[in-house]
């Protein structure tokens, strides 16, 4: 077995171990986590990865990068690059590549979740992953390999049309998934109540039997539901692990399946909730390491 350096660069930490695989074993060892940058320059981030290196020098066989965002030959971009601030276009796989001459992989850190559930899934061939948290993303499996794409956005399902008449994302088109099903979605919806509260309060009143929590949570739970539908008659998905802080609050998996089993047979997969937490990101890094 070879062991991979493991790296996930998130909006508000980076994580990095050493993974090994030995079929469905994982073994996660010496893990650290230090913070992201913040309001982070390219500067920054490049002396924060370097810390990273250096910790884990002469340790791996290969180094395996998930990040937030797009990569595209090795730059790490997005759908709206103003999000990524002064880390718009930043050269990450040069970064990483100045501090080792092992292999260097990259992905987008929700494709590296869902090739962790497939860890766990592995018995479809088609499957899905979708985060929702602060947004919503995924990370899809076809015919047993990671779907990315010629461009590398394959996965950014939360951009898929939710509400042609609904908000403006991030993104600045009307109307995404990410739009009216994330965390973010539901704090700016719940900001405008006449008893405003964050999103953990509005799951605890939903809970509590809170008619407007409720219908908040239906909301985002609908557009998930109805994503899902999109992905099995599009792409034949069979089985849809849902995460993420949203996706795994007590409850709202139900209200997703309560929608789905609405629809004809056809569009409901099986869903499960997600397996892995915080080390999903660095499992999936490097089984998609060792598929390459």
């Amino acid at each position: 077995m070879t062991a991979c350096l493991a790296i996930d660069v998130g909006g508000t930490k980076i994580a990095a171990a050493l993974v090994t695989l030995n079929g469905k074993e994982v073994q996660v060892e010496k893990r650290t986590q230090i913070h992201t940058p913040q309001n982070p320059s390219a500067e920054a981030l490049d002396s924060a990865l370097t810390e990273v290196m250096q910790k884990f020098a002469g340790q791996f066989d290969k180094v395996s990068v998930a990040s937030t965002g797009i990569i595209q030959n090795g730059i790490l971009t997005a759908l709206n690059p103003k999000n990524l601030g002064n880390l718009a276009f930043f050269p990450l796989e040069e970064s990483v590549k100045k501090h080792t001459d092992k292999p260097v992989i990259l992905l987008n850190d929700a494709q590296a979740a869902g090739c962790a559930e497939y860890l766990r899934n592995d018995d479809v061939d088609n499957f899905a992953f979708i985060t929702v948290s602060t947004g919503v993303g995924g990370g899809i499996i076809l015919n047993r390999k990671l779907f990315t794409g010629t461009n590398g956005v394959a996965g950014h399902i939360g951009h898929s049309l939710a509400d042609p008449n609904g908000e403006v994302c991030g993104c600045g088109r009307v109307g995404c998934v990410e739009a009216v099903a994330a965390g973010r979605a539901i704090a700016r919806d719940a900001a405008k109540w006449e008893n405003p509260c964050d999103p953990p309060e509005v799951f605890n009143r939903f809970r509590a039997g809170d008619k407007q929590a409720a219908e908040l949570v239906d909301k985002s739970a609908k557009a998930i539901a109805h994503l899902i539908a999109d992905l099995a008659i599009n792409l034949d998905i069979q089985r849809v692990a849902v995460g993420g802080s949203v996706g795994l609050a007590e409850g709202y998996l139900d209200r997703v399946k309560h929608f789905l089993a609405e629809m004809p047979k056809i569009y409901s997969p099986e869903v499960v909730n997600a397996y892995y937490a915080q080390d999903a990101g660095l499992i999936g890094a490097a089984w998609w390491a060792e598929q390459n």
